[in-house]
């Protein structure tokens, strides 16, 4: 199942939605503003959260957490030592890790597992900047915490060039 991406860019407390394939809402990202980090929660369209996703507020490199009722359930940051592209690794809790890899910077990656592809997250067919999608390629996996984990991935890269 394919879910569209698409971030308006000037939106007060980044808000928007993500629309399936057949352009239905699947879920709602509601960026939380006036909170000490970077917050958003990750809604399913009746509301209800599936995830909420902050950065770290102290740690050596930036990351960021994905939690769901109140327990922490993934650690997403930048790989060290990778030699020619940025690698990303989605700690889970139950120790398992995900990696990101890919052309990060231009949103042309896959979420894998043991190298097994979970997702893949493409721009090419969009003509928009600021849309992208997230291919969820297993019936079984979760997508709601693959696309959390996109849009980690995202606001960790966005805070990198900006730091640049």
């Amino acid at each position: 199942m394919k879910y569209v991406v698409r971030e308006k860019m000037f939106a007060i407390g980044d808000d928007y939605w993500i629309e399936d394939e057949r352009g239905e809402r699947a879920f709602y990202v509601n960026g939380k503003v006036m909170r000490l980090r970077d917050t958003l929660e990750l809604q399913d369209p009746g509301g209800a959260v599936v995830a909420v996703i902050h950065k770290k507020l102290v740690s050596l490199r930036d990351t960021m957490l994905i939690e769901r009722g109140g327990d922490t359930l993934v650690t997403v940051r930048k790989k060290r030592l990778t030699l020619f592209r940025d690698v990303y690794r989605a700690e889970l809790a139950s120790g398992e890790e995900l990696e990101v890899r890919g052309d990060i910077i231009d949103k042309e990656y896959d979420i894998e597992y043991e190298g097994d592809r979970l997702a893949r997250i493409s721009r090419k067919w969009f003509t928009l900047r600021d849309a992208y999608a997230v291919d969820v390629q297993r019936e079984d996996a979760d997508a709601g915490m693959l696309i959390a984990i996109a849009v980690c991935v995202d606001r960790l890269v966005e805070r990198e060039h900006e730091e640049e």
